[in-house]
């Protein structure tokens, strides 16, 4: 049998003496190893609570607040938690700003001994921020930065400085923004006289720069629950971040209060790639850079659309400057509305008067795809209109309110190669053919529907109705309706200086073009989105050649209102629709023997016609205002060898009323004006004298012994 080596346990002996030394050393430096770690905590805690005290006077050096930090301590070997902390305004020690119950946070301990504690991984747990603003003060404005004050007289005349305003808020946001950080259960609100905005957020963190959470945003009672997602680079200034609807789409606050608009979206990606602030007698210039997109944007304003304004895909590349009372929209800005591609300028000034300038051009576009990108609830009656070639949109337009007069408007849309191969939701060529139209009165009721075309036989043909007529209405509407291409740049500026001057609707700019389209295809709502699609559907009619100008006026004649919808006929039909019911409703005739006052009278009521009576004085007698308006349109008429100046020279001035319309207007008898006066007795006068006659003031009793004649007056 082999015997095994001797091993190392085997050779080595240990005394008792030596293993006793042994477990010395061992137990003398775990000793002194719990030492150096008692000292080591308690002079880390010591740091701790002088590198919290440095804390709190820096920032109550830097703003004027009282910092309150309860006990803290480390839970792990760098993970330091605060027990509650709170920050109050010095000038308003009962109003708190923040509070927080708990506060976590990484501390380097190599920092911490050295002397320059740095704080990372914030965790702010069941925290509250109150911001109250009130006619007196508020206590947050100490976080927004202000430059010192400046020696360079300010000219307040040119009203606030946006771009100082902006930029401040900017780098107050961005200045604050930790680079890691945790929020749970927070909850912010701002107060004032005006608003409220509750917000609670579950969590929200920041690390890296990426940001996510969720929170429930109650602004002006308009409630929103939403997730958050990006990215942030503080030190350039840089955000993209999306925000998104949780289980319903985003409603937008303020804008219900302010403008009586409801604005909504599924998802909204904001992005800013920089800003330039550069400083100057004013105050300063702010340059941003970034852009805004939405999926499913709704709009609704009844002002704007009598439905809501829909738009599946949006958004905005902007460069913005903002300066003292100025704000514009630079070149370089691009919107882009589903496939339809816009570049805008825009620049608005605020005082010495408010002025804005406006340019607007597309991108050369395919005719399907514009189309197919006007939103919903703007063009509905064009929707599924379908051609060749490309369309491209131009817009120009300034106005300075102190010099309304002028106001520049330029509005054209251009057509390459471009042909329709079929119409949309409204078939445009029904002007060609008989077709049913219904009539409306203000309310929206139905009046009545007829058959526009020769099958109805009160249609009346344009060679069937008198000259006198059609000339008094072309002067007096559309002096160039069988010329031009639907509009009247011209007039449209003339009768915008007018309203705004007036600050109402007191003139209108529609041709006859416009008026035709707004009564056989659109509603009679005074709308901005009725007024852009009624443009559009005249471009297309008198572009496309869709009809003659002969039957547009045709048809024209036989469907406008020409008197009171209340009143009902023998037939038992209501209303005073078409050519041949005026005829008939003023004056017993057919319209083709109407003579030049009956054609003017009729012309004159068009914009108006239930006030048709209103051109009469009480007895039946045209105004001054009416027959003023005669004089003038005839005029012109004769000037443009219209009619003859023995037809104008041998007008009548007044009207014979044979038809229901004097029955109807129920004229006042007019009275005997024959003044019936007394003989004159001089025995019942007492004497005068010249003193009589010059004193006003002469004595009480003169004459009245007189007795009383009751002499027949006139009515004024």
């Amino acid at each position: 049998m082999v015997a095994s080596p001797p091993t190392l346990l085997h050779s080595v002996y240990i005394s008792p003496s030596a293993k006793r030394l042994i477990f010395g050393i061992i137990g003398g430096l775990a000793l002194l190893l719990l030492v150096a770690f008692a000292v080591f905590q308690w002079k880390r805690q010591q740091l701790l609570t002088y590198a919290l005290s440095e804390v709190k006077a820096k920032i109550e050096r830097k703003y004027p607040v009282i910092l309150t930090l309860g006990p803290a301590e480390f839970v792990g070997f760098k993970t330091v938690e605060i027990a509650g902390m709170s920050l109050v305004p010095r000038n308003a020690p009962s109003d708190t700003l923040l509070t927080a119950e708990r506060l976590q946070a990484s501390l380097s301990v190599r920092s911490l001994f050295a002397g320059r504690p740095v704080f990372s991984g914030l965790e702010i747990l069941t925290a509250r921020l109150t911001a109250r603003k009130t006619p007196t003060g508020d206590n947050y404005g100490f976080l927004v930065k202000k430059d010192k004050k400046s020696t360079v007289p300010v000219d307040t005349t040119k009203g606030t400085n946006y771009g100082l305003l902006l930029n401040q808020v900017l780098e107050t946001s961005f200045d604050n923004v930790p680079g890691e950080a945790y929020f749970k259960d927070f909850y912010v609100s701002y107060l004032t006289p005006r608003h409220t905005a509750i917000m609670q957020l579950p969590e929200l963190r920041i690390k890296d720069g990426d940001i996510s959470g969720r929170l429930t945003a109650n602004i002006d009672s308009v409630v929103n629950e939403l997730g958050i997602s990006g990215h942030i680079e503080p030190g350039d200034y840089a955000l993209t971040a999306r925000v998104f609807g949780r289980g319903s789409s985003i409603q937008l606050p303020y804008l219900p209060r302010r403008f009586g608009a409801m604005v909504s979206f599924d998802t909204v990606l904001v992005r800013l790639d920089g800003k330039d602030f550069d400083k100057d007698e004013t105050g300063g210039r702010l340059k941003i850079r970034g852009s805004v997109a939405a999926r499913n944007f709704s709009l609704y304003q009844p002002k704007l659309a009598a439905d809501e304004i829909e738009v599946k895909s949006g958004s905005m590349d902007f460069v913005a400057t903002l300066g003292r009372g100025t704000v514009a929209l630079e070149k370089g800005s691009q919107v882009t509305v589903n496939k339809l591609v816009m570049y805008p300028e825009i620049s608005v000034r605020m005082k010495p008067s408010r002025a804005v300038s406006i340019k607007v051009t597309s991108a050369e576009t395919e005719a399907n795809d514009f189309f197919a990108s006007l939103p919903t609830g703007i063009f509905d009656e064009v929707r599924g209109v379908r051609g060749t070639g490309t369309l491209t949109y131009r817009m120009s337009g300034s106005l300075d309110m102190a010099q309304v007069d002028s106001l520049k408007f330029d509005s054209s849309l251009k057509g390459n190669n471009f042909k329709l191969t079929s119409f949309g939701e409204e078939d445009l060529n029904k002007l060609n053919t008989p077709f049913k139209h219904t009539v409306y009165n203000d309310k929206g009721d139905s009046v009545r529907t007829f058959l526009v075309g020769p099958p109805n036989p009160d249609f009346v043909s344009y060679n069937d109705v008198s000259p006198f007529l059609i000339h008094a209405i072309t002067t007096a509407e559309d002096p160039r309706f069988f010329t031009h291409k639907g509009f009247m740049e011209k007039a449209f500026v003339k009768s915008a200086i007018q309203n705004i001057k007036e600050g109402r609707f007191a003139r209108g700019g529609s041709t006859l073009s416009m008026q035709l389209v707004k009564n056989v295809f659109l509603t009679r709502q005074k709308t901005v989105a009725r007024k852009m699609e009624e443009a559009l559907i005249v471009w297309l009619l008198e572009n496309m050649n869709v009809a003659s100008k002969q039957r547009m006026f045709e048809v024209y004649l036989n469907i406008i209102e020409w008197g009171p919808s209340l009143y009902r006929w023998p037939s038992g039909k209501r209303g005073v629709y078409g050519v041949k019911d005026a005829a008939l409703f003023y004056y017993g005739k057919r319209p083709s023997e109407l003579n030049l006052s009956e054609s003017l009278y009729l012309a004159s009521i068009i914009p108006k016609p239930k006030y048709a009576k209103s051109s009469f004085d009480a007895y039946g007698d045209l105004r001054r205002s009416t027959r003023y308006f005669f004089r003038l349109i005839a005029d012109i008429m004769a000037t443009r060898g219209l009619i003859t100046n023995n037809d104008r020279d041998n007008m009548a001035y007044n009207l014979n009323l044979n038809g229901p319309a004097r029955r109807y207007m129920n004229f006042a008898p007019r009275p005997d004006t024959t003044r019936i006066t007394a003989q004159a007795d001089s025995s019942q006068f007492e004497p005068l004298n010249l003193l009589d006659l010059l004193n006003t003031g002469a004595d009480a009793g003169v004459n009245t012994g007189a007795p009383s004649v009751d002499v027949g007056r006139a009515p004024r």
